[in-house]
């Protein structure tokens, strides 16, 4: 049984969040041997009396997972970045897909892109209505809208002249640019429900779900595969979060046992949330030393 590829998400989140958190991080990661860093997206926290964070969401500000991204990737040489998940119709798709692009060609081909409608539920990946509102886009917007979106962005990807013509996006004939490296950029689409995951495997590249349950997460690979997805698969796991686990040993164990479960579901890749533990960097990176040991990961030279 193969094993699969382990990310890890950036301190994005948090009272650690923060450029010289982000580098110490990824360039660790790189270091280690591991092959990627994340970064999700999280447009608002409601602040409204009575609110319930039911979710358990983190109750802090959200740096913006591209910027991110763009810095990660500007102080490492060769470990991947990934976008998980960015829900995509808070944006203009032509905006978004310029975006996308650009950070693809300052990093070199290393972008990977995990793209969500912004969730169905409070569950994972945490359906916020508030945020709808913000961004101006109905909820309503998902389902068709999404993959409409979706097919907008692709036509920015094509060679110019751009034009495309939708219900709910409109590109005049224009020239549009950066054009990614490889022509185009590989969407792995983050879903819940059976619906939405079959519609994953029609219009997207892979399929990304969150091991809340990992009974539950085995069913939806199995979804994903039966409605004949053959790309990608990643599971994003969340650590023990009580302060009493968070021991490089504790921690290792957890690891290798979600890494365990990851292998035997199918998976390609799984991210470590590490972003949610309340731990400095320095500390987080203690955490990845001691998995990487135990898995005996070939140490790279650091990023000069």
């Amino acid at each position: 049984m193969n094993l699969p590829r382990i990310g890890v998400s950036l301190p994005h989140v948090g009272p650690y969040a923060g450029p010289d958190a982000v580098v110490t991080v990824a360039q660790a990661t790189e270091r280690l041997g591991f092959h990627a860093v994340s970064a999700s997206d999280r447009l608002l926290m409601p602040a409204a009396p009575g609110w319930d964070n039911d979710a358990g969401l983190p109750e802090s500000h959200a740096w913006d997972s591209l910027e991110m991204l763009t810095w990660a990737a500007a102080h490492t040489r060769r470990i991947r970045v990934s976008t998980s998940i960015l829900n995509s119709i808070f944006h203009s798709p032509v905006i978004l897909a310029r975006r996308l692009a650009t950070l693809d060609r300052l990093s070199q081909g290393r972008l990977d892109v995990g793209i969500g409608q912004g969730g169905g539920t409070r569950l994972p990946p945490f359906y916020i209505p508030e945020e709808f509102i913000a961004a101006g886009v109905p909820a309503s917007r998902r389902g068709a809208g999404f993959v409409e979106h979706i097919a907008a962005m692709r036509a920015c990807w094509t060679p110019d002249p751009v034009e495309f013509h939708g219900e709910h996006y409109e590109i005049p004939p224009s020239l549009i640019g950066p054009k990614p490296g490889a022509n185009t950029i590989p969407l792995f689409i983050g879903a819940t429900t059976r619906h939405t995951i079959e519609r994953a495997a029609r219009v997207g590249d892979g399929f990304i779900t969150v091991a809340v349950d990992w009974d539950e997460a085995r069913t939806q690979v199995h979804w994903y595969r039966q409605a004949g997805g053959a790309g990608t698969v990643m599971v994003n796991t969340i650590p023990p979060l009580g302060v009493d686990q968070l021991s490089p040993g504790a921690f290792t164990d957890a690891a290798l046992g979600d890494l365990d479960r990851a292998a035997a579901l199918g998976a390609d890749e799984m991210h470590i949330a590490l972003h949610l533990l309340p731990t400095r960097p320095e500390q987080q990176v203690e955490l990845l030393e001691a998995l990487a040991a135990k898995l005996g990961l070939p140490t790279l030279s650091a990023t000069p």
